[in-house]
């Protein structure tokens, strides 16, 4: 994963240059819908991390494009919604994986983000996503 300040979000497509934007990431083409982009709430980390000790999760380490703050992500499920000027729509909860605790090494990550791995997300209107910007859940 690389930290970016600004990145540009492809409507249908994705976030430029990201592993499923180009057809390499690990799920691609496995049929189960959009993955522009995925989101986790940075409360869901931090939640991880002070209930199970023994798990070291980062930000980053769970794959994860955008880390937000202040957002119930799972209540965005079917909703539209913006991040800053892009638009994007919630498609379903990005469960975690058998791939996260193997790329990672932390027995029980998996079942520690379960139900709080974040949301898979489509694109709708494209635009550049900015460090910092604002989620309106109306998205309108």
């Amino acid at each position: 994963m690389e930290a970016r300040i600004t990145i540009d979000a492809v409507a249908g497509v994705g976030l430029r240059d990201d592993r499923y934007a180009t057809g390499t990431g690990t799920y691609s083409g496995t049929g189960r819908g959009p993955r522009d982009v995925t989101l986790i709430e940075r409360e869901a980390v931090d939640a991880v991390r002070a209930e199970h000790g023994g798990i070291a999760v980062s930000e980053s380490d769970t794959r994860r494009n955008l880390v937000t703050e202040g957002v119930a992500l799972n209540h965005l499920v079917g909703h539209t919604f913006r991040v800053g000027t892009v638009r994007m729509r919630g498609v379903r909860l990005s469960e975690p994986c058998v791939y996260l605790e193997q790329l990672t090494g932390l027995t029980g990550v998996r079942e520690a983000l379960v139900h709080r791995g974040g949301l898979r997300a489509e694109v709708l209107d494209g635009g550049v996503l900015h460090v910092g910007d604002a989620i309106d859940a109306d998205g309108t």
